[in-house]
């Protein structure tokens, strides 16, 4: 197969599987909904779109797998489809954290407050209007932060690979 259509299909997954997550981010529910009907499509769309992204994911690391070194820039982009999955992860466990015990964040009442939130601390930039009061808040963002520095680490490492020329 030819390296650049195989690279852009690559890509294309990628950014397929990240508006997934987008999506399924906001609309997997989180509490009861009085209308049934509502309810149903909103647990079949997250399913669906749960299934869809680790369909996408795994076909990913199943090429790497069989292509073997294949080059950091497949796995540069593996790792920003986990980068984005995980920082959703986080954006919907501190929403869920802050809806069940409001006292635990500071300010964080929408998925947007709860994503706005998590791209703040994985960036570091932690402008300190919506944070973490409560302990269960404080300990969720210390995995949070763990977890960024470890994608970041990778990321760097991928880079400094690619740019020495080492595999």
């Amino acid at each position: 197969m030819n390296p650049n259509t195989d690279q852009r299909r690559v890509l294309r997954r990628a950014w397929l599987s990240c508006v997934l997550l987008l999506l399924t981010y906001f609309v997997v529910p989180l509490g009861a909904d009085p209308n049934a009907a509502r309810m149903g499509v909103r647990i079949a769309l997250t399913l669906l779109m749960a299934a869809a992204v680790a369909w996408l994911v795994t076909g990913q690391v199943r090429r790497q797998l069989v292509a073997g070194r294949s080059g950091e820039a497949r796995s540069l982009t593996h790792l920003a489809v986990i980068l984005v999955a995980g920082l959703l992860v986080f954006a919907l466990a501190d929403y869920v954290v802050a809806r069940a015990a409001p006292a635990q964040f500071a300010d964080l009442k929408t998925r947007i407050d709860a994503l706005y939130f998590a791209v703040t601390t994985l960036t570091t930039v932690g402008y300190g209007d919506v944070h973490a009061q409560g302990q269960l808040a404080r300990v969720l963002v210390t995995v949070q932060m763990v977890f960024s520095i470890g994608v970041i680490a990778t990321g760097v490492s991928l880079v400094v690979k690619q740019l020495t020329g080492r595999t």
